[in-house]
Formats: structure tokens, sequence, C-alpha cells
């Protein structure tokens, strides 16, 4: 079973250096790196290039745009096992092992979703469940962000490309939502994705300081999920509890007195509110980027010969 990694980045080097290093420690080899280079400079050439790394690196060029990002790294993929992680998250050294364990369990799973942590262990990017199970059109947004998301490339023949108007870049004012959108179109597709909590990708948590970037970048990412209630038809009941939930935390954060949760939850109210109420915009259309790797070609990583058989239910969680 082999995993292609599809990793988007710009503006980030430290970062992408750490989650290299994550990979180099991999206790499960068999997978390789497709890294979409957004950058308009070549400060990356350096740490894909240099002696000694232990697993191949496909190196792609690409316009801004997240979803446009992964959709020109998807022409390059070729593992059995598609995953997206960012440019600022890692991996734990058995991660990709606990992947590769968790479809052999789960072989009816088309794909696999955990949860994100910090460096504490503490939950990052989100509430997410705490109990295993499949994911339904309704628990998709405990259970599902895009660094935790492991795809079968049945997934990817059915379900085709990343929404291009959602995401970091878009250009659109939906600043979210295209890994959710990804995994709601898998469902209506028919194929069937598992939530484990106990994988996990570690990620920082974003913080709160009131900076007018951040504070940008909650409206769009809001936007982007009232986007997605809109797109796929969400009945309004569902839509008003998510619509009223940060109200009742502004709400909260006000009594304590946290004035820099109560914007940041108005925010997330109105950009949630503005993205379902907003007419659809016209699809933006497939990505049509032609791009050939660089010219970088590394020894095959070492065939794992892992087949861990499931010895009880707790080891398939």
């Amino acid at each position: 079973m082999k995993f292609s990694l599809v990793l988007a980045t710009r503006g980030r080097v430290v970062e992408l250096q750490r989650f290299l290093d994550a990979l180099e420690r991999q206790t499960y080899r068999d997978f390789e790196l497709v890294v979409v280079d957004q950058n308009p400079d070549d400060r990356l050439v350096r740490i894909l290039t240099r002696p000694g790394i232990g697993f191949p690196i496909i190196h792609l060029r690409s316009e801004p745009g997240l979803s446009r990002a992964r959709n020109l790294g998807l022409q390059f993929a070729q593992g059995d096992i598609v995953a997206f992680p960012d440019d600022d998250c890692w991996y734990s050294p058995d991660l990709i092992e606990r992947v590769h364990d968790s479809f052999t369990c789960h072989s009816d799973a088309h794909g696999l979703t955990g949860r994100c942590i910090d460096s504490t262990g503490r939950n990052s990017s989100g509430r997410w469940d705490t109990t295993p199970g499949w994911i339904t059109p309704f628990n998709l947004f405990k259970r599902c962000t895009s660094i935790t998301i492991f795809l079968r490339h049945l997934v990817i023949e059915r379900v085709g490309n990343f929404d291009e108007t959602l995401g970091v870049g878009a250009q659109t004012p939906w600043g979210s939502g295209e890994d959710t959108d990804y995994i709601r179109r898998a469902l209506t597709a028919g194929l069937m994705v598992f939530y484990s909590p106990a994988i996990h990708v570690y990620h920082e948590n974003p913080s709160l300081r009131p900076d007018r970037t951040q504070l940008a970048g909650r409206l769009a990412y809001s936007r982007g999920f009232g986007r997605v209630l809109r797109k796929h038809h969400y009945p309004f009941w569902f839509v008003a509890y998510q619509l009223s939930r940060p109200p009742g935390g502004m709400l909260l954060a006000l009594i304590r007195g946290r004035l820099v949760q109560v914007r940041y939850h108005a925010l997330t109210s109105l950009g949630r509110f503005r993205g379902w109420a907003a007419r659809m915009p016209a699809r933006c259309s497939a990505s049509k980027t032609n791009s050939k790797p660089e010219e970088r070609i590394l020894p095959p990583p070492r065939q794992s010969n892992q087949t861990t058989a499931c010895n009880g239910a707790d080891e398939c969680e």
C-alpha cells in the first residue's frame, strides 16, 4: 500500500523542513511526497534537493490557491492512499503505519479521517468527536479536516477535483470548506469514510491575537463554512444550529470579559451567515494548469512488508 502525500506550500520554509524531518522518521516507508510550490522564488529548492532524503519528492509549481494546488498534485499522485498535509503540520513517527493498519482493519472504508492536535496533545483547529465511527453529512464537521484526510485512490477517481471556488487563495469570499466539501461529495457518491480519533496529525492552535490579518482570515474561513452548508442544501434546522453556535460562544466570552474572543465569535457568526446567504457563484472550472515535475529522481522507498492483522476493535480505532 503506497501513500501519496500532496502538500501545497507558500511562504514557509522552517515549517516545511519540520515536516520533511517527520517523514524521515516514519516507520512505514512506502510513500512519496508531492510538493506543490506556490512561492514566487526558489526558496524551497535547497531543502527539497538536499542529499540523503530517503523518500521520493515530486516538486511542482503552481499559481496561488490551495484547491488549485491540490488538484495539480492529484495529477501526479500515484499512491493507493492519498493525503493532504499542510506545510505547517507534522506527523508522529508511526502515523503512516497506523493509517495503513487502520485501512487494513477497515477494508470496507474508502477513506479515513482523524483529529488535529497541538504539541501538547490538545485539540487544535476545532472540537473533534471523541468516538470513532462512520462519517455522515451531519457529523462531518466534527470529524473532518484536510490534514487528517486519507483517501483510497478510488475516491479521487470517483469524486474528481477539489472545488476551486473554496479554500485559501481561491480569489472568492469562501476561504475554507474545500475539505468538508470533498468528503461530502464522496458521501453523495456512495463512498464510506471512517473517523478515528486515535489517528491524529499535529498542528499548532491558531492564536487569538486581535490583528487584522487573523480577523480577516477568520471571516473568510467562516464564509467558506456557510458556503458548504448552502452548496449541499443542508436542512434549515441544521443551518440554524450551526449559525446559532457562535453567538452562544460570543455571549459566554462577554460574560467572562474576554473581548478578543467576543470579536472572534462575532466574525465567525457573521461569516457563516454571509456564506450561507450569498448567491452561489458560477463554479470554477477544474484546474487546467500544466506543470512538469522538477528534474529530480530519488531512489524508490524501501518496500514495506508490514501487514498488521486486527486483534480486536481497539486496534481498529
